[in-house]
């Protein structure tokens, strides 16, 4: 066995081929459905959550800007996503682009990556229904102690006034061993639940706006970018660049978009119409709701679990802050559970190839769904979100979503000229030049994340690159016949 494998590519041919298996499948989604499965998607915990932590920490009132650096980058992936989706409708997505394109390596480091985008991501967002959750009991007059509804070794006030250190946020975890349960028996969402999810959650988004830009004082939006502290991010400019790594976390449902290719009736039109209407939604969305929010509350006060809910409670109006409690926790579940999901789906592709162990594949004999697979991952995501709080954990999604949104890029540029023929539904505009925008975008935005977060990416690299060469190397090459 050579080291040349590790470059070794699925054939496009094959992979249309696979697609053809699955014809089946009804071509029934349009674009507005497309556009409803983003937006259901992509707007989960961070309206609700990070929004208030990057203005509090980073960003100031120019988390706006923040936002609109995200939602740019995010429209040149996007595009990148649209022609991949179009020309290869089938499971996988990001890690089954990469096989193709940039061979079997490169795979393994956008799969292991996509743990921190969906594994991560699940529990940081299950820390965020934790906070809504404990704040829908305040208002019914029901208190957790606040030792087992924060992250590990977390300093909190109890009641009567004194200090402690947490446990563990229970609520982090009963709500992800709940969903994983419902996932192994085999409960799935339809696009009709999926419509009425997303709608709620636009209800409850509109109301906040609708009602809040009568309580925004212009003061609180001032200064509009904090001066710099002397630490690189945290305010200043930087600290704008920094928030927009962070909130980048609230786009990570391109994923399941992109998945959408293979039941679009017309994938050429649908995809980029669904893919970049999503998007642009879900930022004009985003920058919204940041407004009113540190328009409402100063933006130091916002690096709380609920500043959406905090935000509400400071109008004085009281069914609306039970409405957003109530949306965000309906909203923010639809989220864990597509995670959980995913995560799962997509370690079912890697064990399929050979890359991760063939127990990640092993279907229930009578529930029919992958349940090795799925109560392994609850168990690591429930772990994770009872220990650690959700700004460490956002920046580990933003990340690796980063890197897997480099290797989509690169994907395209790599593919253009392996099969300049091959046909292509949907073709990304102004070759080369939006991949190679997309990859700058992605790559700016790594840069504004903390030395630490880089140091965890750098390990966590490594520890993927031991496991892929002493376990997956010649496993999956033998799979593909070299």
């Amino acid at each position: 066995m050579t080291l040349k494998s590790v470059g070794a590519r699925k054939r496009l041919s094959d992979i249309l081929q696979q697609a053809g298996h699955a014809e089946s499948l009804t071509k029934v989604l349009g674009p507005v459905s497309i556009v409803f499965m983003g937006i259901g998607a992509i707007i989960g915990a961070g309206i609700f959550v990070l929004t208030g932590t990057a203005a509090a920490l980073y960003a100031g009132p120019a988390v706006i800007l923040s936002f609109v650096l995200a939602g740019i980058a995010c429209a040149f992936v996007g595009l990148c996503y649209a022609e991949l989706a179009a020309m290869m409708p089938v499971a996988g997505s990001t890690y089954t682009y990469t096989y193709t394109s940039l061979g079997q390596l490169a795979a393994w480091l956008v799969g292991w990556n996509l743990v921190l985008e969906y594994s991560i991501g699940a529990a940081a967002v299950a820390v965020g229904w934790s906070g809504y959750f404990n704040g829908t009991l305040a208002l019914l007059g029901i208190a957790i102690s606040p030792r087992l509804s924060h992250s590990t070794g977390t300093i909190v006030t109890l009641a009567d006034g004194s200090s402690a250190t947490a446990i563990a946020n229970l609520p982090a975890v009963a709500i992800v061993v709940l969903l994983t349960v419902l996932l192994v028996r085999g409960t799935r969402e339809s696009a009709r639940i999926n419509n009425l999810m997303v709608a709620l959650k636009l209800l409850v988004i509109l109301a906040f706006i609708g009602f809040g830009i009568f309580h925004v004082s212009t003061a609180n939006w001032q200064p509009f970018v904090p001066p710099n502290d002397g630490t690189f991010g945290i305010f200043g400019w930087s600290g704008v660049l920094h928030g927009a790594s962070v909130v980048f976390f609230t786009y990570i449902g391109f994923d399941a978009v992109s998945n959408c290719a293979q039941e679009a009736k017309r994938p050429q039109r649908d995809m980029p119409v669904g893919i970049i209407g999503a998007l642009s939604l879900s930022t004009i969305l985003y920058i919204l709701v940041a407004a009113v929010l540190v328009g409402i509350v100063p933006y130091r006060e916002l690096n709380v679990a609920a500043p959406v809910g905090l935000a509400a409670e400071r109008m004085g109006i009281g069914w609306l802050a039970l409405a957003i409690q109530l949306g965000a926790l309906i909203g923010i579940t639809t989220a864990i559970l597509v995670l959980l999901y995913g995560q799962c789906r997509i370690f079912a592709a890697m064990a399929h190839d050979g890359l991760m162990p063939p127990v990640f594949s092993r279907i229930h004999p009578k529930l029919r769904t992958p349940w090795m697979s799925q109560i392994l991952i609850g168990v690591v995501v429930a772990a994770f979100a009872a220990a650690a709080p959700i700004e460490t954990l956002s920046e580990l999604v933003g990340v690796g979503t980063l890197f897997s949104f480099v290797m989509v890029c690169a994907s395209v540029l790599r593919l253009r000229k392996l099969e300049p023929n091959a046909h292509r539904p949907f073709r990304v505009p102004g070759m080369p030049w939006v991949p190679i925008l997309g990859i700058l975008s992605c790559l700016g935005l790594m840069i504004g994340l903390s030395p630490m977060t880089w140091a965890r990416l750098i390990v966590w690299i490594a520890i993927g690159l031991a496991i892929y060469f002493a376990y997956g190397r010649s496993r999956a090459t033998e799979r593909l016949g070299n």
